[in-house]
């Protein structure tokens, strides 16, 4: 009866258990993670066993319990309330690494400026850093962005597979951003236009440049086309070693691969050697090649007719008219003149065949001398208008006789140039093609044509290395015979 109404007495004052008087063994009170009312909102009692403890608390003695520590009746609404404070902690982590993320998707936007403000400063200043309006014209520093966007893409992607990721995205963003000049590149054409009253007035509208409306989608989906190529060789049968590299230097390093090597020619001694298997690629992977090679050549051929349409509309510069040789004869060389001029049935493939044309230096020499020789000719056709502008002399040579030994000569040379291209389709641009584009102002036509001239040179890559590993397939497979 006294003990408990010592109890009484006692829990009417607020009574606390002494440590003596918990039990030692009941971890219960040690393993709960409490929120004291009794404390002011902005301290919080971490109470964790030594297994438990977290970084935010020091480690605790289960016998070192101040006196004004709060009861054990409390510590049940102190639970919950830690767990809120858990939940708080972990909602500022998780808000710390959104602001991260946002802090990362400005940084990106902010490089992105930057580069729009680079690409705008160099075409207003014509890539004339020093101010001074020495700079080129607008069409050519544009053509120059593509053809260098080009280079630092796909530059140093001389294998069979995926851009990476990086220099993909930065092909994309940056060429939507030179083409997004064509979206305003714009004709005036009449359209009827149909008055309340039922009049019919004829009125001018703009719409898109019809060269820039037809050849510009097809250069993009050629574009898509040729990623996508590249795209497909993730997982494949053969690897890359480098030209006389007996280990590392290989993309996948395989056991005595290097020993198996097949070894290219001289003229492509920069470029890694695929390597296959000893029995060869599968059916599977050799039907795949053999396709992407097919379709890249087609990629090849189509970028190759709109860049040689588009610098057929190109004005021919002056500069290279009156720099023109006298003679047509001089500059090909007696041997091709007389073969040209004394053959009823003139055959440009025989004439190349007899040239034995070893290198394509020699080749492109040859084009040059063509290519003048045959604009030499046409402007002796039209007689006394030798001296007036190229686009004169086109109209003129409507009217010219077609017996005329010039008129003949010219068309023979336009021959030749045009099967000497497609012998060789990497031959580089000829002297007439270099100063077109040097001269030229037109932006449409400039974006025209550096874009299916990047497009033009990546097929063609391509359509060789595709044949280089079927070259080593095939090697290795007559090897095992």
């Amino acid at each position: 009866m006294d003990s408990s109404s010592n109890f009484d007495d006692n829990s009417d004052v607020g009574y606390q258990p002494s440590p003596s008087s918990v039990d030692q063994n009941d971890h219960s009170i040690t393993e709960t993670v409490g929120y004291s009312p009794l404390l002011s909102g902005e301290s919080f009692a971490y109470c964790r066993s030594n297994s438990e403890v977290s970084n935010f608390s020091e480690p605790i003695d289960d016998n070192s319990f101040a006196s004004d520590q709060p009861s054990p009746s409390l510590w049940t609404t102190m639970k919950h309330g830690a767990s809120q404070a858990s939940l708080s902690r972990l909602g500022m982590k998780q808000h710390r690494n959104s602001l991260d993320e946002k802090s990362d998707d400005l940084d990106l936007l902010e490089t992105e400026l930057d580069m729009m403000r680079e690409r705008f400063a160099k075409l207003l200043l014509g890539e004339d850093m020093s101010g001074g309006g020495k700079g080129v014209c607008t069409a050519v520093t544009v053509s120059n962005s593509i053809t260098n966007l080009y280079a630092t893409a796909f530059g140093q992607n001389l294998k069979l597979e995926p851009l990476k990721p990086e220099k993909k995205a930065m092909w994309k963003r940056e060429m939507n951003c030179l083409l997004s000049v064509c979206d305003y590149i714009v004709e005036f054409a009449p359209t009827a236009q149909y008055l309340e009253d039922g009049t019919i007035v004829e009125m001018m509208s703009s719409r898109p440049r019809s060269d820039v409306y037809i050849n510009l989608p097809a250069l993009q989906k050629l574009d898509t086309m040729l990623i996508e190529i590249l795209d497909s060789f993730k997982d494949t049968e053969f690897w890359y070693a480098e030209q006389g590299s007996i280990s590392g230097n290989s993309t996948r390093s395989r056991g005595g691969s290097f020993r198996r090597i097949v070894q290219r020619k001289d003229e492509k001694w920069w470029l890694p050697v695929p390597c296959v298997h000893p029995g060869g690629l599968s059916d599977k992977s050799r039907k795949h090649l053999n396709e992407k090679r097919d379709c890249a050549n087609q990629i090849h051929k189509a970028a190759m007719a709109i860049n040689s349409s588009v610098l057929a509309e190109m004005d021919i510069p002056e500069t290279y008219m009156s720099n023109l040789p006298k003679s047509g004869r001089t500059s090909l060389g007696d041997t091709i003149y007389r073969y040209m001029y004394s053959t009823d049935k003139f055959s440009p493939d025989h004439l190349l065949d007899c040239l034995k044309i070893s290198s394509e230096h020699e080749a492109l020499e040859l084009a040059d001398k063509v290519e003048s020789s045959m604009f030499t000719w046409r402007r002796k056709a039209c007689l006394s208008h030798s001296k007036t502008s190229w686009n004169k002399v086109k109209d003129l040579m409507v009217d010219t006789d077609r017996s005329d030994k010039n008129y003949i000569l010219a068309e023979r040379a336009e021959t030749l140039l045009f099967c000497l291209k497609q012998r060789y389709p990497e031959l580089s641009q000829t002297s007439l093609d270099t100063c077109k584009i040097q001269y030229n102002r037109d932006v449409g036509k400039a974006i025209l044509e550096s874009y299916s001239r990047v497009l033009e040179g990546l097929a063609f890559n391509i359509v060789a290395w595709i044949e280089d590993v079927l070259h080593a397939d095939k090697s290795m497979r007559n090897q095992n015979v």
